[in-house]
Formats: structure tokens, C-alpha cells, sequence
């Protein structure tokens, strides 16, 4: 099982959640992004290197270099809950792509444990960083945040076309796909912008759902800690009329459209 030896860069694991995924779960949060989303609420996610950062007025090291047998027996520590709940483990990050032999072994070692794995991903990478995670994977929780390129880019500092084309390989792999988009005001929170995710999500096979994922503030501390500038400060989150009506345009599409997940 030499496998168990591949070594990785996290920056937390994260017990006992109920969201990225099915049941309880715990989360692999991986270090190092390509992209730059203005609203990212894990600013300290998006370099690779190990960082210092300042939270309630002390130093704090962020990134640790690990391996996956190191980090499995805290996968393995709840896995009851796993089994009652129908929960499991989910690879977060940053971009879990940036890693993906990490990412693939880790996800072996939890299958060969009989435990539920996803991953939560914009799938912004080469496809054959993608195809080496595929056999061990359960779910694949993709991140669609807009279809016209140029806003993407403006707010992500990346364009959108690489996402779009590996949703369409991604959704011919036989692997559960679930489209999910952060609506953030100003960048996407009108009716045409999430009538055209949800109509394209539609068009992907074997898709059947759609989640809204109202943006919200809970790491704009984090700048500061990191002596960075929030680009959105004074965005308000969007009201909770404002997700419903978008709901009612994304389920337009056919899709099983829900708020949150």
C-alpha cells in the first residue's frame, strides 16, 4: 500500500459538518488555487505555500505537508456517524486538483475503508488531473459560477471555458454530479445570469440537481489576518426573498433545485 505514503498540503480538517456532501462528514480542506474568487471565504487557501496569519491577535501557521496515512485515522475516527447518517469524507480546499495524486490516494485509502467520498471542486484543471480521481469517488460537487467568460474572469481572475468543457466530460463519466453556484450580489444574482447555469446544468447527462449557495461574509476577517484587502467589503448578502425567487428561476430548468448544500 505505498499509496499511504503520498504526501499532501492541508490547511484544516473539519469534523462533524453537514454540508459539502451527504450525512455527517468530515472535510479535508487542501492548500493552493488557480483561481481568485473575489468572495473566497478560505482566503488562506489560495497559495500553495505555508503561511502566517494573524487570528485573534496571534500568529497562526497555516498549511501543514502531510501524508495519507497521517490523516486517516482522524478520517476513520467518526465513522459511526458516517454509517448512521449516510455521511462520509469530502476533499475540499483551495483546489483539490492542484494535488491530484494526493487527492487520488487519499480517496483510495477512504474507499478501501468502505467510507462515502466527494469532492467539492470548479474542476478548472487538465481532465486527466480529474480522470485520476474518478475510480474512487462517489460524488463530485461542482462549482458553476458563471456562463459568460469575461465576468467570470473579471471576478475569479480565471475564464470559464476549461469548467464548462470538464462539466460536460464529467457528466458522461458515470460519476454523481451535482451543480452548485455561490450567488454573489453584483457578479451573478440576476435571473438571466442563474437561469443560464441552471439551463446549461439541465443539459448535462444524468445531472438532476442544482444547488444556490447564498454568498455570505464569514471570512472577510481573514484579509486582515492575511494583510489583504476584501474586495466586496459592503456587499450584503443576498436577501432571503432575493434566493427564493432565484430558486423559482433555477427550477426552470427541470432540475431539483434547492438553496444551500
Amino acid at each position: 500500500m505505498d499509496f499511504y505514503g503520498t504526501k499532501g498540503r492541508i490547511f484544516n480538517i473539519q469534523r462533524f459538518s453537514i454540508h459539502d456532501g451527504p450525512g455527517i462528514r468530515t472535510i479535508v480542506f487542501f492548500k493552493g488555487c488557480f483561481m481568485r474568487c473575489a468572495w473566497c471565504c478560505n482566503p488562506e487557501s489560495q497559495s500553495y505555500e505555508i503561511q502566517t496569519m494573524q487570528e485573534n491577535g496571534k500568529e497562526k501557521i497555516v498549511g501543514q505537508d502531510v501524508t495519507v496515512a497521517e490523516i486517516l485515522p482522524e478520517l476513520l475516527a467518526d465513522e459511526n456517524y458516517y454509517w448512521r447518517s449516510g455521511g462520509g469524507i469530502t476533499l475540499s480546499g483551495g483546489e483539490i486538483l492542484g494535488q491530484p495524486d494526493f487527492a487520488r490516494d487519499l480517496l483510495r485509502a477512504c474507499k478501501q475503508n468502505g467510507l462515502h467520498t466527494a469532492v467539492e471542486s470548479t474542476a478548472n484543471a487538465p481532465y486527466e488531473n480529474i480522470e485520476k480521481i474518478l475510480p474512487y469517488l462517489d460524488l463530485y460537487l461542482m462549482d458553476i459560477k458563471h456562463m459568460d467568460s469575461a465576468k467570470h474572469k473579471e471576478f475569479t481572475a480565471t475564464g470559464n471555458e476549461r469548467i464548462l468543457e470538464n462539466a460536460k466530460r464529467l457528466a458522461t463519466s458515470g460519476v454523481e454530479l451535482v451543480i452548485r453556484t455561490p450567488v454573489v450580489p453584483g457578479f451573478n444574482d440576476t435571473a438571466e445570469e442563474i437561469r443560464a447555469i441552471s439551463k446549461f446544468a439541465a443539459t448535462l447527462p444524468g445531472v438532476r440537481e442544482h444547488h444556490l449557495l447564498p454568498y455570505h461574509r464569514l471570512g472577510q476577517d481573514k484579509y486582515a489576518g492575511l494583510d489583504r484587502n476584501y474586495a466586496l467589503k459592503g456587499i450584503e448578502p443576498p436577501p432571503q426573498e432575493k434566493m427564493e425567487y432565484l430558486l423559482s428561476v433555477a427550477e426552470e430548468s427541470g432540475l431539483k433545485c434547492q438553496i444551500g448544500g
